[in-house]
């Protein structure tokens, strides 16, 4: 069993741990895949995942616009979710039938704190007839009162999609004023903020820029404005992953979680990553222990009220139809 254990998490995690930390999460791994094979389960993993997760026990990686398409597809009767709780609960929706867990249900979102089902309905009432763009961090209930959800990977062509001058966009202000400078509708706007990407600020990037002369800087669109002008791309998790393997500057910044760096560091070792590091406090509830407890005992089981997650899947359902 030892030289099983040393040989699934050598061949995922060589090279990108330390050897030591690679035999002490043996064991765990190899607990997980057989857990994996006994429940035929899936793990699915955002791009914020450690790389112990990421590279180690993930079946299928990415972004949320790549984890609610993947979610649907897969043949597994589990899904666990490495992520936070909105996406546990998308993949609920997407997946009825399916048995999804999440291993730590503190595992939350600024976002999707940041607005109610009330304060949909308020907004709707307020601009009758506007259609709700609703961006996928948010809860269940915000996506029932919407009529389209979108990804940062698709929110400009999905609010394109709707052939109308102007759309209330929930909850992130600063994704909302990047859509709106990237298209002619207007955006009634609220006022949520990612915790992570609102730490930055131009000032420190072109601090960056003093001290690396030919540094390379892609941010994520829920930064601020000021972080977005400073950067030479902006994208969302997937779209900056694709820059970086596409063009291979010599130093790259990415401008977001900095679990992703790492991960995308492992991949492309002739890249020198600058990491500022802001770490989302729910994507780190979520660890290799608890994806292994998660299994061991078929917990936490997410449950989405019926009537809710009808109305949600519509929403959901036509932002996978829009292609970004």
């Amino acid at each position: 069993m030892a030289l099983m254990e040393a040989t699934v998490a050598q061949s995922r995690l060589h090279g990108i741990l330390p050897d030591i930390e690679i035999a002490m999460l043996a064991p765990i791994i190899e607990e997980i895949e057989v857990l994996k094979h006994e429940r035929n389960a899936v793990v699915l993993a955002h791009n914020y995942m450690t790389p112990d997760i990421y590279h180690g026990v993930a079946d299928l990686a990415g972004d949320s616009l790549a984890l609610a398409r993947r979610a649907r597809e897969t043949d597994a009767d589990v899904i666990v979710m490495a992520g936070v709780y909105f996406m546990a609960e998308a993949a609920k929706i997407i997946n009825p039938d399916k048995t999804v867990l999440i291993p730590d249900t503190t595992a939350g979102c600024s976002l999707a704190d940041s607005i109610t089902a009330a304060d949909v309905r308020e907004l709707k009432a307020q601009h009758p007839g506007v259609p709700v763009v609703t961006y996928i961090n948010t809860s269940a209930a915000v996506k029932a009162e919407s009529d389209i959800c979108c990804t940062s990977g698709n929110a400009v062509q999905v609010v394109q999609s709707l052939g109308v001058d102007q759309v209330i966009f929930l909850p992130d202000q600063y994704l909302g004023r990047w859509v709106a400078s990237q298209t002619d509708v207007k955006v009634i706007l609220a006022h949520g903020t990612c915790i992570v990407h609102e730490r930055f600020s131009g000032e420190e990037l072109r601090d960056y820029r003093k001290q690396y002369a030919d540094i390379s800087i892609i941010a994520h669109p829920e930064c601020p404005p000021d972080v977005l002008e400073e950067a030479d791309f902006v994208g969302s998790t997937s779209k900056m992953i694709a820059w970086v393997k596409d063009k291979k500057p010599a130093i790259v910044m990415m401008v977001t979680e900095c679990s992703m760096s790492d991960n995308v560091a492992a991949e492309l070792p002739e890249v020198k990553f600058i990491r500022p590091c802001n770490l989302c406090p729910f994507m780190k509830k979520i660890t290799l222990t608890g994806i292994r407890d998660s299994l061991r005992h078929m917990q936490y089981v997410i449950e989405v009220a019926p009537d809710v997650a009808t109305r949600a899947r519509r929403a959901l359902d036509r932002m996978m139809a829009v292609r970004a």
